[in-house]
């Protein structure tokens, strides 16, 4: 969440950053509270000073033998004053509490103003997009025909934007987390975890999912549980409401996760194939790092995700993400694209955000420079290493042959019995 500091201090940062991200929060409505928190802790603290004068008061008189009667009474009223002062100091902060949990991060400087998508700024090309000296076919199409991927049966077990990934399917899928995984664990320095897939409402808000976007959660009925969107609100929350030493920053945490969405505002949008699914697989890295460091940091995560595709020789684009399309918690976002002929466009296959202090704010992670020093927010940043379902798409679509099988990258034929294609399967 932002500081209430820099919201009393620098209103006008705050309207400009807001306006930008085209969100409608009244600061001045804000600035009214707490204007109205801070003299009720100004009034309390008088009346609490008179307490501590009347309680001397009667204590010196009883060890003189005197009556204290009337103090006595005095001091039922001044209490009952300091309850009414605390009973509207908390009711002030909690609607304090209220606006703030709603209210977005601020985009930072560099960030191109926009009000949507069509603003977002190119900042780098790799690789050429392929000539096909045939008609090439969609991922759904090539999937089924494979007899690799059946959306149809999993239609019947699950409903619509489900699939059953099956024989090199299923290979493939686990091929690339297991290559994904031990690339960024061996070669960029992240610290694998595996996470748990269910995470209370306090975790969905520390990363900024709640209250906001509770639609596009699946939840547990009966139970504060909800099912991950994704490993960031785990792996966020690891270090909620700890101060971690200087020394070990940054941090840099790798996980896989299945992920789960609702897509509650998406609908006709992406509804074929593996885009757009409630369930997908996705390697997610995270970083707590120092607030000086954030910035460099976002330029290597980037720079990690986008290695994976060109070892996979899949061609994509880094796009910087304008005002207006902007996630919630974001400062600043890169989206990597992907290229697949069957959108004949690139469509995000990661998404890296640094989100300052915004997120650590809310699930209380500080750091300490030094001993004895005052602890600091970090800040928190992610990104995808990849979304697996879309890189899935990527490979049938960009390596599909005329005879209808899929050449294997070489990366990842390690991880598949050293195989170099995917055939059609004899399966039921």
């Amino acid at each position: 969440m932002l500081d209430l500091k820099l919201i009393r201090n620098d209103p006008e940062r705050v309207r400009d950053g807001l306006r930008k991200k085209g969100a409608g929060v009244d600061i001045d409505e804000l600035l009214r509270l707490d204007e109205q928190r801070r003299q009720i802790i100004v009034e309390a603290d008088k009346i609490k000073n008179e307490r501590n004068t009347v309680s001397q008061q009667i204590a010196e008189l009883k060890k003189a033998g005197l009556d204290a009667s009337d103090k006595i009474l005095a001091m039922r009223e001044v209490s009952r004053a300091i309850r009414e002062h605390d009973e509207r100091l908390g009711s002030i902060e909690a609607q304090i509490d209220q606006r703030l949990w709603v209210t977005p991060n601020l985009p930072h400087d560099s960030v191109p103003f926009g009000e949507d998508e069509t603003s977002n700024v190119e900042v780098r090309r790799w690789g050429q997009p392929r000539q096909f000296e045939f008609t090439p076919k969609c991922h759904w199409d090539i999937g089924p025909e494979l007899g690799i991927l059946d959306f149809e049966r999993a239609g019947r077990v699950s409903g619509a934007r489900f699939v059953f990934a099956k024989g090199q399917g299923a290979e493939l899928e686990r091929a690339l987390i297991n290559y994904m995984l031990d690339t960024h664990r061996r070669k960029h320095g992240y610290v694998e975890l595996f996470p748990p897939f269910l995470v209370s409402s306090a975790a969905m808000a520390g990363t900024g999912q709640l209250p906001k976007f509770e639609e596009d959660m699946f939840r547990v009925v009966g139970k504060d549980l909800f099912l991950i969107p994704t490993a960031e609100v785990p792996v966020t929350n690891i270090h909620r409401d700890e101060i971690l030493d200087f020394g070990c920053l940054p941090l840099k945490y790798v996980a896989y996760s299945a992920c789960f969405r609702a897509e509650a505002g998406a609908a006709g949008k992406d509804t074929r194939g593996l885009i757009r699914n409630h369930q997908f697989n996705k390697v997610e890295m995270v970083k707590f790092t120092a607030p000086e460091c954030s910035y460099d940091e976002l330029e290597s995560l980037a720079e990690d995700a986008e290695e994976i595709l060109r070892a996979l020789g899949l061609p994509y684009r880094v796009v910087c993400l304008s005002t207006g399309d902007l996630s919630f918690a974001s400062a600043k976002t890169y989206d990597v694209e992907v290229w697949l002929p069957s959108y004949n466009a690139y469509k995000e296959i990661s998404s890296c955000s640094n989100f300052e202090d915004f997120q650590a704010r809310r699930a209380n992670i500080r750091f300490r420079r030094a001993q004895g020093q005052k602890p600091e927010y970090v800040h928190t940043l992610n990104g995808s290493g990849l979304a697996i379902g879309r890189t899935v798409a990527a490979i049938l679509e960009n390596f599909q042959n005329p005879n209808g099988t899929v050449t294997i990258p070489e990366v990842i034929r390690p991880y598949m019995d050293n195989a170099d294609m995917i055939g059609a399967q004899q399966l039921p």
